[in-house]
């Protein structure tokens, strides 16, 4: 009788791994499609959720967010090789710095399908991009700045990246909302994504542009590494600061007044829609590829009276 049930046991175990094989083997089966973020930052959770609900309704695909170990061209560039090495059938990548990776991000359309998110790289062979127009959101910075300074100005740009695309577009678009008014944009200093790098260059900048009465965060962290070197040196309130993006210590301060607004993009938006979309394109399915290859989500500003409101929207979206 012990043998018997020590029989049926052993053959229970096996059919139990043979289960757990064969869901393995359909999980390997199920194509990859793979999110490529340019650097470490808070800014990309929103990207996180809309990954998290794009893979709640295409369950026949798995979806991945990838940061690089650091913002690099060469370890975004290396990333993204060991996801075609491994199969991967679709990546949709904010590039570094788009000018400089065209032979990179050119092998990899070759080897998988292609798309850009948040900077794009639009003298590629890729597919497709989808985010903001950063034009567009530079020059609603500008409105911020002159609503906020109607009698004029200096300012001073923090960025991360001084040659991504999404910075460029950033800049051009607020000295062009800027022409033909009091205001200048002197100078825009970058870190790199170095976050302890973006406060020294507000500190630094403190000491030697004592005439600037006006900074602008042009990246998600910019903003709130602006805040923290004003309020260290007693001078919240004293220096106008322009935000972009919808980091909790920039939301705080435009509810506190110490901000004037900020400029926010919609990166869960970006990757869920991007993510439905390239399950689309590689199923053949290409009607929602337009023609100038763009798909642009819109930005907006978020003033004092809107902050409630909008970090509302964000817990909704994250399922909070």
């Amino acid at each position: 009788m012990k043998s018997v049930m020590r029989t049926a046991s052993v053959a229970a175990a096996a059919l139990l791994l043979g289960l757990s094989a064969s869901a393995i083997a359909r999980a390997q089966d199920k194509p990859t499609l793979a999110f490529v973020v340019n650097g470490a930052s808070d800014f990309w959770k929103a990207a996180e959720a809309g990954v998290k609900k794009a893979q709640g309704e295409l369950p026949d695909y798995n979806l991945e967010l990838k940061y690089p170990e650091q913002s690099s061209v060469a370890i975004q560039q290396r990333l993204m090789d060991d996801l075609v090495t491994a199969g991967v059938k679709g990546i949709m990548v904010s590039a570094v710095d788009p000018k400089t990776s065209t032979d990179g991000l050119n092998k990899i359309a070759s080897e998988t399908a292609l798309f850009t998110t948040d900077s794009d790289a639009p003298q590629t062979k890729r597919v497709a991009y989808i985010g903001s127009s950063n034009v567009d959101a530079g020059k609603q910075a500008a409105e911020i700045a002159k609503k906020a300074m109607p009698d004029g100005g200096k300012c001073l740009g923090f960025v991360g990246l001084l040659g991504a695309d999404n910075a460029k577009e950033r800049i051009q678009g607020m000295k062009d909302g800027l022409a033909g008014t009091k205001i200048e944009l002197v100078d825009v200093r970058g870190d790199d994504i170095d976050q302890a790098r973006a406060k020294k260059n507000v500190e630094d900048a403190l000491v030697a542009s004592p005439d600037v009465t006006c900074m602008i965060g042009f990246y998600s962290y910019n903003t709130p590494r602006i805040y923290e070197a004003l309020r260290d040196a007693g001078k919240l309130g004293q220096i106008t600061v322009v935000g972009f993006d919808d980091d909790p210590i920039t939301l705080g301060g435009v509810k506190e007044g110490t901000v004037a607004a900020t400029v926010v993009q919609q990166p869960f938006e970006w990757a869920y829609q991007g993510m439905k979309l390239m399950a689309a394109y590689l199923k053949g399915d290409k009607s929602g590829i337009p023609a100038d290859g763009l798909i642009i989500i819109p930005t907006k500003i978020i003033g004092k009276d809107d902050v409630d409101g909008y970090a509302a929207s964000l817990a909704a979206m994250a399922g909070k």
